[in-house]
């Protein structure tokens, strides 16, 4: 078993408050769990308004594949039709379960 596990730090730059923020967080991890199939949620950076940490996790039997469907994450995120930009990514994928 591999899991792939990814990092993403998207910036919200036209964002003014967290009741704004929270829609957009929300409302991309949903897509990316329906599109992708995969565990996404916000696990750094709550508080503040225009800048967010999302955690994204997947399983498979292939350290590859779990590599492949989470840069497709990444690059579904970065053509977001919302105004975000990616600062940081990191992929990782870790076998011997």
């Amino acid at each position: 078993m591999n899991v792939g596990v990814c990092k993403v730090t998207p910036r919200l730059p036209e964002n003014h408050s967290l009741k704004g923020k929270r829609r957009v967080v929300s409302s991309l991890c949903s897509r990316v769990r329906n599109k992708f199939n995969v565990a996404v949620s916000e696990v750094g950076d709550n508080e503040a308004w225009q800048v967010t940490t999302i955690g994204i996790t997947c399983v498979s039997n292939s350290g590859r594949i779990a590599e492949q469907i989470l840069d497709g994450v990444i690059s579904y995120i970065e053509s977001s039709p919302e105004d975000i930009e990616l600062l940081d990514s990191q992929v990782e994928a870790i076998s011997g379960f």
